[in-house]
């Protein structure tokens, strides 16, 4: 009977997350505030369809096991080794700021020290799952903002180890005297050595074995037991179930297996998180949260307000970087994190938070979770408003290179897009200036005699500084897809007769470029598709004049064909294209070619290729006679249709 007690509480916890996705995702929402809602909802504090289970919520703990174990997988150490000083002041001054803010303040209304510190690390965490769901989703994860916000969420995700470590130290479990807490802190240190040494040499040693038998089925299972084991050993050694499955990640994460492993372990880390957030929405109730409602204003307000204006505020002067980035990085990190209910959990298990501090957090974090997909969607608006208030903010750093003849073409960004167009342009002694939000990239660029200006040119203050209006040309090379569309705007109002080239990475944003003023855009997406057809097609025979031809066309009508709905078909247009004759360079190779000359071979006759021209060494001949012989290494010049290109390399016998 206990058996089947819990297989209908799993069942029933299986359905409210469904539900819960399935609502949620008919509003446009993100999944995780569904499955708290959705708990809450049915969970025993409100229609009590959903009697809490002890049972499944031991089972859903293990979904952050395997949310653990993929973040450690997936964890960017290249990023992290180039951009270390970075996110490690920025995230170090975050979570320090927002731990010692929150905790004075929570202590100052009356809770205990260990309360308080506890509360502090809650509030500190932010959503890794959420945040980057919602930045992929916009098309933001590589945008400036973006790549900021990660580096936080990454250093959060570190810090949650420290602070699982922590927690036996405030219970008491561990006492503050040298000693003991050397011994500790000693034990926890040889137990994550031990764990280090277990999954960075053992078990790659182990996958590297069981790879070779080519069982997809054992490889599934190992995984599984990789997560869940590592988790295991670490609770033995006296680590938590986090801690180990995160510790056991990272160090798989740089094995050639981590892809594999991530492949194998997401859809079961969904559906044990979904249980987990679910049987955490159950803990929410609305009669105790009603009763306390200034605590959880409170809270809600300390992770909302106090984390974005803390990020602000370490952006725009630890960093010295823009007041739009420094909001839009606040926004996105001003919720309650999936680790911080792991925390919770483990302060609870510990006597460190009472049940109306629980109800509290529970309360005042899915607020937070239900807030963060609209206050991400008003950022750039708010952003747009902060940036034009603060005209000046690095008054003189930016109008330093504005002075001299205007230049003819502006560069905003100066990445390696922008430097490289820089290139090119001073090559053809042609004046341009730069501008970029990123103080390296000017510093960089500065010291090579560049001339380029720190500002936001989303600023049609900072455009003018540029004198955009005797620019005949603007390339915009930035990352952010909706600053992009704000300087495209701003230029086409302030320079209506300025041509506007745009790069953007997405497809979707093309339409609403060229709505918003641009004279052409560059897809990256459609570019990649471009290499890939013209690659396949040369492979396959066609000549590479006549893919060169299709390119060309689909750039100048702006990829029309390539944004058509798959029902408006295409195909006519790109034969009429590639049947047309193109002259290509074609090898004569070793083979039945070599020493026999073109009358011999029938080239006319046999392929319907016409010969233009004949190369040997660094002599090029035109128009060669019908007796001239062929050797291994010339290059022929030739005129055909694709189909005679293929038959002309048949007879010459080039390899496929």
């Amino acid at each position: 009977m206990g058996d089947t007690h819990f297989l209908e509480q799993l069942l029933l916890a299986l359905a409210i997350a469904a539900a819960g996705v399935a609502l949620f995702a008919r509003l446009g929402l993100p999944p995780i505030p569904g499955f708290l809602v959705m708990g809450a909802l049915v969970g025993p504090g409100a229609l009590g369809l959903a009697p809490s289970s002890e049972a499944v919520r031991s089972l859903a703990e293990f979904g952050v096991v395997f949310l653990m174990f993929e973040i450690g997988l997936e964890l960017p150490l290249d990023m992290l080794r180039r951009a270390w000083r970075t996110l490690a002041a920025v995230g170090a001054l975050q979570v320090t700021v927002t731990l010692a803010v929150v905790a004075l303040g929570a202590a100052a209304l009356g809770l205990s020290g260990r309360n308080a510190l506890v509360m502090g690390g809650l509030v500190a965490m932010s959503s890794t799952a959420l945040v980057m769901r919602l930045l992929a989703e916009r098309g933001e994860t590589d945008s400036p903002h973006g790549q900021l916000a990660v580096g936080v969420l990454i250093f959060q995700d570190l810090c949650i180890v420290p602070l699982l470590v922590g927690l036996p130290i405030l219970a008491g479990v561990v006492t503050l005297s040298p000693k003991p807490l050397a011994l500790a802190l000693g034990k926890a240190g040889l137990a994550l050595g031990a764990l280090f040494v277990a999954t960075g040499f053992a078990v790659p040693w182990v996958l590297d074995r069981l790879v070779r038998l080519r069982s997809r089925e054992l490889f599934s299972l190992v995984a599984f037991l990789l997560a869940v084991g590592s988790a295991v050993a670490a609770e033995a050694m006296g680590l938590t179930l986090a801690v180990g499955a995160f510790c056991a990640g990272i160090m798989l994460g740089s094995s050639p297996w981590a892809h594999q492993l991530t492949a194998e372990i997401v859809p079961l880390r969904g559906v044990l998180l979904g249980v987990f957030f679910t049987a955490i929405g159950m803990l929410f109730e609305p009669a105790v949260a009603l009763r306390l409602w200034p605590d959880v204003l409170i809270y809600l307000g300390a992770v909302v307000v106090l984390k974005a204006v803390v990020v602000f505020g370490v952006v725009t002067l630890a960093l010295r970087r823009s007041p739009r980035l420094g909001l839009l990085t606040g926004i996105a990190l001003a919720q309650t994190g999936e680790f911080s209910f792991v925390l919770a959990e483990e302060a609870g298990g510990f006597g460190l938070l009472s049940p109306d501090l629980q109800q509290v957090f529970v309360a005042g974090s899915i607020m937070s979770l239900l807030a963060t997909p609209f206050l991400i969607q008003l950022g750039p608006t708010l952003a747009a408003r902060v940036s034009g208030g603060g005209a000046r903010a690095r008054g003189g750093s930016e109008a330093d290179v504005v002075s001299g003849e205007p230049a003819q073409v502006l560069l905003v960004g100066f990445g390696l897009t922008g430097r490289t167009i820089a290139r090119v342009l001073r090559a053809a002694r042609i004046r341009y200036r730069g501008v970029d939000t990123n103080p390296e990239n000017v510093r960089a660029a500065r010291r090579a005699g560049e001339p380029v200006a720190y500002g936001d040119a989303t600023r049609p203050a900072m455009l003018h500084h540029l004198g955009v209006e005797q620019a005949r040309l603007v390339a915009i090379a930035i990352s952010d897809p909706f600053a992009t569309r704000a300087v495209v705007s701003h230029v086409r109002v302030i320079a209506p007769k300025a041509r506007i080239v745009v790069r953007t990475r997405y497809v979707a944003e093309v339409d609403t470029l060229y709505r918003a003023g641009a004279s052409a855009v560059i897809a990256e997406e459609f570019e990649a598709t471009l290499d890939m057809m013209g690659a396949v097609a040369k492979a396959a025979g066609v000549s590479g004049e006549a893919v060169a031809r299709v390119a060309d066309q689909l750039r100048e009508e702006g990829y029309e064909a390539l944004r058509a709905p798959a029902t408006v078909l295409a195909d006519p247009w790109f034969a009429d294209l590639l049947a047309d004759a193109a002259t290509e360079w074609v090898d004569v190779p070793a083979g039945p070619a070599s020493g026999r000359s073109l009358s011999e071979l029938e080239v006319r006759a046999r392929t319907g290729v016409s010969v233009v021209a004949l190369r040997r060494g660094g002599d090029t001949e035109v128009n060669p006679a019908p007796d001239r012989r062929l050797a291994e290494g010339d290059r022929l010049l030739v005129l055909g249709s694709p189909d005679a290109l293929v038959r002309l390399r048949e007879l010459l016998g080039t390899p496929a």
